[in-house]
């Protein structure tokens, strides 16, 4: 089984790498096409708005035409995404490139999650979902250095041949080694099935639990957007210090969710969720007295910021597993559009909270805040939820 989950990594990889490890190129990627800067950033929210919409259509086609071959076609489309971004000679190009990535990872994000339901239930779905969320951290943490260093010695072409070789490498393994984990009973999908997921999502069961990961996403996404502001700006690190301190938190999420996955079993995913929802409403409350009541030189300190986003960030490491794991156990024969609606909801709902955050005319922290206090009333609520569930499934044709 390890074999089989570290497969599965390797495919969820695709994505954060595809969005971090081009980060430190960006000012060199629009000198070298003549482009703005601000051109290239949104390649990054373009990235992860394909990812979350495509998920949409991947779902149908993992169940109607298997987890493997799925893979297969996505990791090819990455490979053709990450050489036409190598080649490029205009920033139309580089979209583009960027665009076809982002459709790539809808494939290979899906086929992981869903093999994961095919395979595992209760609590040890929740500890392999944990597993794979836990340890996509240990690239935010890694990539841009990688990135920087590649750029640095190569030019900035390099990092995207990078991935070119990562997903050949991938490709291999998932060819000889990747079984087909498609149920026998997985129902059939003809085009878009609207109707299904318009079933899923009434169900308040899925929601309930669905609706966390978009809490937990919109305060990880709305961490990284704030982080560069808040502690080279305002707190005055160095690039070199930032990349320091940002990637740590990444070394401590995955810490945290490596220790919750090894005491699931003994506390159960209901304790789990109690144990995320405080954690983030404890970083929300750090962060509302930090501006509260220190000083101008105590709030513009990085330990002022980073420390409350620890303590939250512990809390999505504890939420996510068991609320991936408790929306999708009713779903075994259809795992692969309710995989793709997980995905979505994580993906469109988290950026939307943090886009809604950040608009709002409050200070970074206030604004982190307040989407901290979200993700901690959401994986409340969860909780509750868990209390009517008591390990029952419930199958649903």
């Amino acid at each position: 089984m390890q074999k089989f989950l570290f497969l599965l990594l390797s495919l969820v990889l695709l994505g954060p790498l595809g969005i971090d490890l081009y980060l430190p190129t960006i000012p060199a990627i629009a000198l070298g096409l003549n482009s703005s800067e601000a051109l290239i950033q949104s390649t990054i929210s373009l990235f992860i708005l394909v990812l979350g919409l495509g998920q949409v259509i991947a779902g149908p086609l993992v169940d109607n035409y298997g987890r493997k071959p799925v893979a297969i076609a996505g990791i090819l489309i990455y490979m053709v995404g990450a050489a036409m971004a190598a080649l490029a000679t205009t920033a139309e190009i580089f979209v583009a490139s960027r665009l076809m990535q982002g459709v790539a990872v809808c494939c290979t994000a899906v086929v992981a999650f869903s093999g994961v339901r095919d395979r595992m239930n209760g609590d040890d779905a929740a500890r392999a979902f944990g597993f794979l969320n836990g340890t996509l951290n240990i690239i935010p943490a890694l990539a841009p250095l990688l990135g920087g260093l590649l750029a640095e010695a190569f030019g900035w072409r390099a990092p995207f041949w990078f991935l070119v070789g990562y997903a050949t490498v991938v490709l291999l393994l998932v060819i000889f080694f990747l079984p087909e984990t498609r149920p026998a009973t997985t129902l059939a999908v003809k085009g878009l099935p609207v109707r299904q997921y318009l079933r899923i999502l009434g169900d308040r069961r899925f929601i309930s639990f669905a609706i966390v990961n978009a809490g937990a996403m919109g305060m990880a996404l709305t961490y990284v957007s704030l982080a560069p502001n808040v502690l080279m700006g305002t707190a005055g690190l160095s690039p070199l210090q930032f990349s320091l301190v940002f990637g740590a938190n990444g070394f401590w999420i995955m810490l945290v969710s490596f220790v919750a996955n090894r005491i699931i079993h003994k506390i159960g995913r209901p304790f789990c969720l109690a144990t995320g929802s405080i954690l983030m409403g404890l970083g929300c409350l750090a962060l509302v007295l930090g501006v509260a009541l220190l000083g101008e030189a105590a709030q513009s300190h990085w330990l002022a910021y980073i420390l409350p986003v620890a303590c939250a960030c512990a809390g999505l490491a504890f939420v996510m597993g068991p609320s991936t794991s408790y929306a999708l156990e009713p779903y075994s024969n259809e795992a692969g559009v309710a995989s793709a609606l997980v995905g979505f909801i994580q993906m469109a709902g988290g950026a939307a909270l943090g886009l809604i955050a950040m608009a709002l005319p409050l200070q970074p922290k206030l604004s982190l805040a307040l989407v901290m206090l979200a993700g901690c009333l959401l994986a409340l609520h969860a909780r509750q939820r868990s209390k009517q569930i008591k390990g029952q499934l419930k199958k649903i044709a």
